[in-house]
């Protein structure tokens, strides 16, 4: 079975192309394209969300071009197809330039042979997921595929399960150069009742997942998520959007240093309340009244309040994730979204498993922020669980798991 997943929650523009095998639970990633609009929203110091629609319109049609190129599925059209231009142009209306490109992308090619469409229709930002949404259907519509409404947060807790094999295996995919190898994944079984601790730009939140798709989320952040904080905290610090990646930067040229913290100590929000819900507003008002009390800022000074910064964030992540495991009795630790890519966290949640004695279940890197491959993927499995496809379904930004 071949899903094409397509991922316009954010400020990334994704497409994948996956194969899935149900006799082996292997999936071979044949085609995967993105396109990051960082530069794009650097000047608003965060995602601005009419212009990342914008940028979804102009980029959706090249990037689902690369990837079937990528996937071996550009070829020309073998016949006379029938027009479903007015169907699409419909779909498309409000997407500018967007119907018009797809329909000449569409002439030029033969139907790529393709089983399931997955979208994100939620969470995310309203305007950027309707552009993905919207196109899903017109490509419905255009080859007569079926589509599966995905939830985002949900793709970021199954990519977690994908072990990669060692080396990569040929597929007997083609392109223009020949035999194109890619490379395959095993989908790990997962040992219930599993803890995932979900944490992003928007989301900060501990899901108890019960079986297979059934979850239940008991924590979540009551004000700022802690990607959103840490955005804020790179702002007070006179440092570039997007803000996570360098807090990062400084607190680990602090460490690089061999410095210790020994001026900056801030609170651990909520980190013995009974709950497992998470503050970071309080952390990030701590930071802003430090900074305000500095007369001269240095770069010395930034990377040990970065450095500080993320040590409380640390503290509070595992103590949370562990009170969470020892509640619910968990047998396996599964860790998503976009902080995740932060080494030292990785490595705090990677050692809290081995303390616990449980299965842990992290994505690579390249998988841990938002891409269309966790889409892909989600699609499938919800469809051989069951799941049917739609057409009526709408954009839902505050959707929940």
């Amino acid at each position: 079975m071949k899903i094409l997943g397509i991922e316009t929650s954010c400020d990334e523009t994704a497409i994948c192309i996956l194969h899935a095998s149900e006799k082996n639970d292997r999936v071979t990633i044949l085609g995967n394209a993105l396109y990051s609009q960082i530069a794009k929203h650097k000047e608003f110091g965060g995602v601005f969300p009419m212009l990342a629609k914008r940028e979804h319109t102009k980029n959706l049609v090249p990037i689902l071009e690369q990837a079937m190129r990528e996937a071996g599925m550009i070829s020309p059209p073998s016949l006379k197809k029938a027009s479903a231009g007015e169907e699409i142009l419909k779909i498309l209306e409000r997407e500018n330039d967007l119907g018009t490109d797809l329909l000449k992308f569409a002439e030029k090619i033969e139907r790529p042979d393709i089983d399931a469409i997955a979208v994100t229709h939620g969470p995310g930002l309203e305007p950027a997921l309707w552009v993905g949404v919207s196109f899903a259907k017109a490509l419905s519509a255009l080859w007569n595929i079926p589509v599966y409404p995905t939830n985002h947060m949900e793709g970021h807790i199954l990519v977690a399960s994908l072990s990669p094999f060692p080396s990569l295996i040929k597929e007997g995919c083609h392109s223009e150069d020949g035999v194109v190898e890619k490379l395959s994944y095993e989908i790990k079984e997962i040992k219930y009742p599993a803890i995932a601790l979900l944490i992003s730009g928007g989301h900060t939140q501990l899901v108890l997942v019960k079986s297979s798709l059934d979850y239940e989320i008991v924590g979540n952040t009551r004000d700022d998520a802690v990607g959103e904080a840490g955005d804020k905290v790179a702002r007070l610090l006179g440092l570039p959007y997007p803000g996570g990646p360098e807090i990062a930067r400084y607190a680990e040229a602090w460490i690089q240093g061999g410095k210790k913290n020994e001026r900056f100590k801030f609170p651990r929000p909520m980190i013995h309340s009974p709950d497992l819900d998470f503050s970071f507003s309080g952390l990030k008002t701590a930071v802003l009244y430090t900074v305000q009390k500095i007369p001269e800022m240095t770069e010395e000074i930034k990377q040990e309040i970065a450095f500080a910064f993320k040590e409380a964030v640390v503290d509070v992540l595992v103590s949370k994730t562990r009170m969470a495991l020892e509640k619910y009795g968990a047998q396996t630790l599964i860790v998503g979204g976009g902080v995740i890519a932060d080494k030292v966290i990785r490595e705090a949640l990677r050692q809290l498993a081995q303390e616990k004695q449980v299965d842990f279940c992290l994505p690579e890197i390249s998988a841990s922020t938002d891409n269309a491959l966790m889409i892909a993927l989600a699609g499938y499995i919800n469809l051989k669980n069951g799941q049917n496809a739609e057409t009526e379904f709408k954009a839902n930004g505050n959707l929940s798991l």
